[in-house]
Protein backbone atom coordinates (compact mmCIF):
# COMPACT_ATOMS: atom_id res chain seq x y z
CA UNK A 1 0.00 0.00 0.00
CA UNK A 2 1.45 3.34 -1.04
CA UNK A 3 1.87 6.05 1.57
CA UNK A 4 -0.08 9.20 0.78
CA UNK A 5 2.38 12.12 0.51
CA UNK A 6 1.88 15.21 2.63
CA UNK A 7 1.65 18.06 0.14
CA UNK A 8 2.16 21.62 1.41
CA UNK A 9 0.93 24.41 -0.84
CA UNK A 10 2.08 27.95 -0.12
CA UNK A 11 2.47 31.18 -2.07
CA UNK A 12 6.18 31.76 -2.46
CA UNK A 13 6.01 35.09 -4.32
CA UNK A 14 9.24 37.09 -3.94
CA UNK A 15 10.04 35.88 -0.42
CA UNK A 16 13.20 33.83 -1.21
CA UNK A 17 14.65 36.71 -3.25
CA UNK A 18 13.97 39.28 -0.52
CA UNK A 19 15.31 37.19 2.34
CA UNK A 20 18.41 36.13 0.40
CA UNK A 21 19.16 39.77 -0.38
CA UNK A 22 18.72 40.75 3.27
CA UNK A 23 21.03 37.95 4.36
CA UNK A 24 23.68 39.16 1.91
CA UNK A 25 23.37 42.58 3.53
CA UNK A 26 23.90 40.92 6.92
CA UNK A 27 20.64 42.25 8.35
CA UNK A 28 19.88 39.40 10.81
CA UNK A 29 23.37 39.53 12.35
CA UNK A 30 23.53 43.34 12.42
CA UNK A 31 20.13 43.62 14.12
CA UNK A 32 21.14 41.03 16.74
CA UNK A 33 24.49 42.75 17.34
CA UNK A 34 23.16 46.27 17.81
CA UNK A 35 19.83 45.46 19.49
CA UNK A 36 20.56 42.66 22.01
CA UNK A 37 17.74 41.04 23.97
CA UNK A 38 17.38 39.98 27.60
CA UNK A 39 17.41 36.39 28.81
CA UNK A 40 13.61 36.04 28.74
CA UNK A 41 13.38 36.56 24.96
CA UNK A 42 12.34 33.30 23.29
CA UNK A 43 11.78 32.15 19.72
CA UNK A 44 13.29 33.92 16.74
CA UNK A 45 15.89 36.57 17.46
CA UNK A 46 15.30 40.28 16.88
CA UNK A 47 17.38 39.97 13.71
CA UNK A 48 15.25 37.25 12.17
CA UNK A 49 11.95 38.77 13.29
CA UNK A 50 13.02 42.08 11.72
CA UNK A 51 14.14 40.36 8.51
CA UNK A 52 10.84 38.50 8.12
CA UNK A 53 8.88 41.63 8.99
CA UNK A 54 10.76 43.64 6.36
CA UNK A 55 10.17 40.93 3.75
CA UNK A 56 6.45 41.02 4.57
CA UNK A 57 6.33 44.81 4.23
CA UNK A 58 8.14 44.83 0.88
CA UNK A 59 6.27 41.81 -0.52
CA UNK A 60 2.82 43.02 0.54
CA UNK A 61 3.37 46.76 0.29
CA UNK A 62 1.83 47.13 3.74
CA UNK A 63 3.59 48.22 6.95
CA UNK A 64 0.75 47.44 9.38
CA UNK A 65 1.82 45.06 12.16
CA UNK A 66 -1.53 43.35 12.69
CA UNK A 67 -1.39 41.60 9.29
CA UNK A 68 2.11 40.13 9.65
CA UNK A 69 1.30 37.10 11.83
CA UNK A 70 -1.49 35.81 9.48
CA UNK A 71 0.87 36.35 6.54
CA UNK A 72 3.57 34.31 8.30
CA UNK A 73 1.11 31.56 9.27
CA UNK A 74 0.35 30.92 5.59
CA UNK A 75 4.07 30.66 4.70
CA UNK A 76 5.69 28.76 7.57
CA UNK A 77 7.42 26.20 5.36
CA UNK A 78 8.68 28.79 2.87
CA UNK A 79 9.98 31.09 5.59
CA UNK A 80 11.56 28.22 7.52
CA UNK A 81 13.31 26.88 4.41
CA UNK A 82 14.64 30.27 3.24
CA UNK A 83 15.83 31.41 6.70
CA UNK A 84 16.95 28.07 8.11
CA UNK A 85 15.05 28.94 11.29
CA UNK A 86 12.12 27.35 13.12
CA UNK A 87 9.53 29.98 12.24
CA UNK A 88 6.25 30.11 14.17
CA UNK A 89 3.24 32.37 13.89
CA UNK A 90 3.77 33.65 17.45
CA UNK A 91 7.21 34.99 16.51
CA UNK A 92 5.57 37.76 14.48
CA UNK A 93 2.51 38.80 16.45
CA UNK A 94 1.84 42.52 16.70
CA UNK A 95 2.97 42.48 20.36
CA UNK A 96 6.32 40.93 19.38
CA UNK A 97 6.74 43.39 16.51
CA UNK A 98 5.94 46.31 18.82
CA UNK A 99 8.69 45.09 21.16
CA UNK A 100 11.15 45.00 18.25
CA UNK A 101 10.06 48.48 17.21
CA UNK A 102 10.74 49.84 20.70
CA UNK A 103 14.25 48.40 20.61
CA UNK A 104 15.16 49.83 17.22
CA UNK A 105 13.77 53.24 18.26
CA UNK A 106 16.92 53.83 20.34
CA UNK A 107 18.53 56.66 18.34
CA UNK A 108 22.10 55.90 19.44
CA UNK A 109 21.89 52.20 18.66
CA UNK A 110 20.11 52.87 15.37
CA UNK A 111 22.84 55.27 14.23
CA UNK A 112 25.49 52.61 14.94
CA UNK A 113 23.39 49.97 13.14
CA UNK A 114 22.85 52.18 10.07
CA UNK A 115 26.57 52.96 9.87
CA UNK A 116 27.52 49.27 10.12
CA UNK A 117 24.93 48.34 7.46
CA UNK A 118 26.30 50.93 5.04
CA UNK A 119 29.88 49.77 5.65
CA UNK A 120 28.88 46.17 5.00
CA UNK A 121 26.98 47.09 1.81
CA UNK A 122 29.89 49.08 0.38
CA UNK A 123 32.29 46.19 1.05
CA UNK A 124 30.05 43.39 -0.24
CA UNK A 125 29.13 45.10 -3.50
CA UNK A 126 32.50 46.85 -3.96
CA UNK A 127 30.79 50.20 -4.52
CA UNK A 128 32.71 53.24 -5.66
CA UNK A 129 32.90 55.95 -2.99
CA UNK A 130 34.76 58.47 -5.11
CA UNK A 131 31.85 60.94 -5.13
CA UNK A 132 29.04 61.64 -2.67
CA UNK A 133 26.13 64.02 -3.24
CA UNK A 134 24.69 65.81 -0.20
CA UNK A 135 21.42 67.71 -0.39
CA UNK A 136 18.60 68.97 1.83
CA UNK A 137 15.17 68.40 0.25
CA UNK A 138 11.96 69.63 1.84
CA UNK A 139 8.31 68.85 1.22
CA UNK A 140 5.22 70.92 1.97
CA UNK A 141 2.45 69.03 3.75
CA UNK A 142 -1.16 69.59 4.71
CA UNK A 143 -0.65 69.20 8.45
CA UNK A 144 -1.15 71.07 11.69
CA UNK A 145 1.89 72.78 13.19
CA UNK A 146 2.57 71.59 16.73
CA UNK A 147 5.28 72.68 19.14
CA UNK A 148 8.32 70.43 18.79
CA UNK A 149 6.85 68.61 15.77
CA UNK A 150 8.52 67.87 12.45
CA UNK A 151 6.02 69.86 10.39
CA UNK A 152 6.92 73.53 10.80
CA UNK A 153 6.75 76.67 8.70
CA UNK A 154 10.03 77.80 7.15
CA UNK A 155 11.63 78.86 3.90
CA UNK A 156 9.61 76.97 1.28
CA UNK A 157 11.47 75.58 -1.74
CA UNK A 158 8.04 74.59 -3.10
CA UNK A 159 6.95 78.23 -3.03
CA UNK A 160 4.18 77.35 -0.59
CA UNK A 161 4.90 79.56 2.45
CA UNK A 162 1.30 79.02 3.56
CA UNK A 163 2.00 75.33 4.33
CA UNK A 164 4.20 73.71 6.96
CA UNK A 165 6.93 71.44 5.72
CA UNK A 166 9.24 68.62 6.67
CA UNK A 167 12.94 68.60 5.83
CA UNK A 168 15.68 66.06 5.46
CA UNK A 169 19.41 65.96 4.83
CA UNK A 170 20.69 63.03 2.79
CA UNK A 171 24.05 61.90 1.47
CA UNK A 172 23.99 59.45 -1.46
CA UNK A 173 26.59 57.73 -3.61
CA UNK A 174 26.82 59.57 -6.92
CA UNK A 175 25.70 58.50 -9.53
CA UNK A 176 24.24 55.30 -7.99
CA UNK A 177 21.94 57.18 -5.63
CA UNK A 178 22.32 54.74 -2.73
CA UNK A 179 21.64 56.55 0.58
CA UNK A 180 24.61 56.71 2.96
CA UNK A 181 23.24 58.96 5.68
CA UNK A 182 19.80 60.44 6.25
CA UNK A 183 18.62 62.96 8.84
CA UNK A 184 15.00 64.05 9.22
CA UNK A 185 14.55 67.45 10.86
CA UNK A 186 11.77 69.95 11.45
CA UNK A 187 10.78 72.20 8.57
CA UNK A 188 11.97 75.52 9.97
CA UNK A 189 15.62 74.41 10.19
CA UNK A 190 18.18 76.12 7.95
CA UNK A 191 20.16 74.01 5.49
CA UNK A 192 23.70 75.18 6.35
CA UNK A 193 24.06 73.62 9.84
CA UNK A 194 22.89 70.23 8.53
CA UNK A 195 25.71 69.55 6.07
CA UNK A 196 28.71 68.99 8.35
CA UNK A 197 27.06 66.39 10.67
CA UNK A 198 25.91 64.43 7.60
CA UNK A 199 29.37 64.61 6.01
CA UNK A 200 30.97 63.53 9.31
CA UNK A 201 28.75 60.42 9.37
CA UNK A 202 29.84 59.54 5.84
CA UNK A 203 33.48 59.86 6.88
CA UNK A 204 32.88 57.47 9.77
CA UNK A 205 31.41 54.98 7.28
CA UNK A 206 34.52 55.26 5.07
CA UNK A 207 36.73 54.69 8.11
CA UNK A 208 34.96 51.37 8.65
CA UNK A 209 35.32 50.22 5.04
CA UNK A 210 38.95 51.10 4.44
CA UNK A 211 37.99 53.42 1.56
Amino acid sequence: MHEIPNIITERVDDIPLLIEQMQRLGLPTLFDTHFPTHGHWTGLSVGWVSTIWLSAMVSRGDHRMVHVAPWVAKRLWTLGFTTGQAVRRVDCTDDRLASVLRRVSDATRWAAFASALTQHTVRVYDLSTARVHVDSPSASVYATVSEGGLCQCGHSKDERPDLPQGKGMQAVLDPLGMPLATDVVSGERADDPLYMPCIARCRRVWAGTGC
